[in-house]
């Protein structure tokens, strides 16, 4: 096995990252690129003869799903995460959005510690001790900060509270949630043949909600669907923010709506609020339920509890699924629900072995308490806005490369490219220089890093984005068209 070189794991100094950090020439009229990392200095290949056996032992028993580079990572420290090399990368991927503590916090450590001394799993057949409050929490929390139309100030909700479902992931909260929306149809249903009929749920393009069939039914990517059709009948598909057609889309048929308010895998598009409103108002109409997957952008990603926390309660959903950062990487999914919706969900109308487990809603429990922290969200606030002003420069740098501003808000940011093959490229070269980062959609850069990274992690890892830029732009020849020699 790998032995990592015996030595404190430490953030790196100040001295150190400002050294490497960007530099703004006040009195210059043009912007100029970093260039402290035009030379890769972890290279993905060759990797080590003990990496390369590991991963031919490995795959002898482990079914490869994933296209992984040949690295093995073995301990971490906040946005740090070491390989088997003991080579340091800069972490703005976050473990796909779920890191929001980072890497090794030691309160979690501590309490993963505690409570493991104490009991880990006595299923759902009993109550224990930390699901409630943690539940609890998870209402209170919505109510002060914004969503569900639960905001306390609203005068036009109908709902005075909600309920908390626990799952394992945020694919089986998008599993439950559909269950709920089927179940509230036909519950509600004026006649049994009404009930038949309302069976619709509508998804829209691009759209990621997960893989497990009925949730793999409202992902519409072929890429994802056509192997494994035929999916979920009763499933129609719109287009995101267009205000066409959606009488149409949305009728008396549809039992739900599932959308995610910023779509994070495909591509960082955030919905636009009057679209919301005409889609959530035309749901009001025909009686239909509305869920918002908040799994990637929800839990003060984007600076506030949901992303939907700012907008209008008119907008609103009925429903909010929630997962990634909710316990900081031990798994845990969630269910938020309205008042409206939870009469219909009665004993034995869903369930679960491990979802809601004594363990993974204490640190859950944990986490929502430090995320929603004024002082953390102030620091996140304050944090965000310097990165997405430091990413503001690229598409002037490299507009041949970056055509359009950045998409997202908070820290859940996408970089758009001209060429599709460009994303792919940009991600393997700044992992090359010690920053991961990951591709989305047919044309995006995300960048997720943990909700405590600090300004000074921005601006390094930015820097290396820069530089990865000049290496694309002036070194490979990139421009709208592809590589260079590489034409459409």
């Amino acid at each position: 096995m790998f032995r990592l070189a015996a030595r404190s794991l430490s953030i790196p100094s100040r001295s150190l990252l400002k050294s490497s950090s960007i530099r703004f020439a006040s009195s210059a009229p043009a912007l100029e690129a970093n260039r402290s990392h035009l030379l890769p200095t972890h290279p993905d290949h060759p990797p080590p003869a003990d990496v390369v056996t590991f991963l031919q032992e490995q795959s002898e028993g482990l079914l490869s799903t994933y296209n992984r580079p040949p690295l093995v990572f073995v301990q971490g420290k906040g946005s740090f995460i070491y390989d088997t090399q003991d080579r340091e990368y800069l972490d703005f991927s976050a473990g796909i959005a779920v890191n929001a503590l980072g890497h090794a916090d030691p309160e979690i450590a501590q309490l993963l510690f505690d409570q493991s001394s104490l009991l880990i799993h006595s299923s759902n057949v009993f109550h224990n001790a930390w699901a409630g409050p943690c539940a609890n929490l998870l209402v209170s929390l919505t109510k002060s900060h914004g969503g569900l139309s639960l905001t306390p100030s609203s005068t036009t909700s109908t709902s005075t509270s909600a309920k908390v479902f626990f799952a394992n992931s945020g694919t089986e909260a998008n599993e439950g949630a559909m269950k709920f929306v089927r179940k509230f149809a036909k519950d509600t249903a004026a006649t049994p043949e009404a009930a038949k009929e309302k069976v619709d749920i509508v998804c829209f393009e691009r759209a990621f909600h997960g893989r497990t069939l009925g949730a793999l039914s409202i992902t519409p990517n072929p890429k994802y669907q056509d192997p494994f059709a035929p999916l979920l009948p009763g499933v129609k598909v719109g287009k995101m923010n267009e205000m066409e057609g959606i009488e149409e889309l949305i009728n008396e048929k549809t039992a739900g709506i599932v959308l995610e308010p910023i779509q994070g895998e495909g591509g960082v598009w955030e919905a636009d609020v009057e679209w919301l409103k005409k889609v959530v108002g035309r749901a009001r109409e025909v009686g239909a339920v509305v869920v918002f997957d908040e799994i990637q952008c929800g839990l003060f990603r984007t600076g506030t509890m949901w992303a939907h926390s700012k907008y209008p309660v008119e907008c609103h959903p009925d429903i909010v699924t929630m997962a990634k950062p909710l316990a900081n990487g031990i798994p845990i999914g969630a269910i938020l629900v309205r008042d409206e919706i939870v009469k219909v969900v009665t004993v034995g109308s869903h369930g679960t072995t491990f979802g809601g487990n004594v363990l993974c809603t204490r640190l859950a429990h944990h986490v929502l308490g430090r995320l929603s922290a004024p002082t953390f969200l102030s620091s996140l606030s304050t944090t965000s806005s310097l990165l997405t002003t430091l990413l503001s420069r690229l598409p002037t740098l490299f507009p041949t490369l970056i055509p359009s501003p950045v998409r997202g808000r908070g820290l859940i940011l996408g970089i758009p490219f001209s060429h599709p093959d460009a994303p792919g490229r940009f991600v393997e070269l700044c992992r090359e220089r010690g920053v991961l980062l990951l591709t989305a959609g047919t044309d995006c850069v995300r960048v997720l890093p943990s909700l405590n990274v600090s300004e000074e992690e921005c601006r390094r890892a930015v820097g290396v984005m820069e530089s990865v830029g000049v290496v694309m732009v002036e070194e490979e020849g990139w421009t709208k068209e592809g590589k260079a020699g590489k034409k459409e």
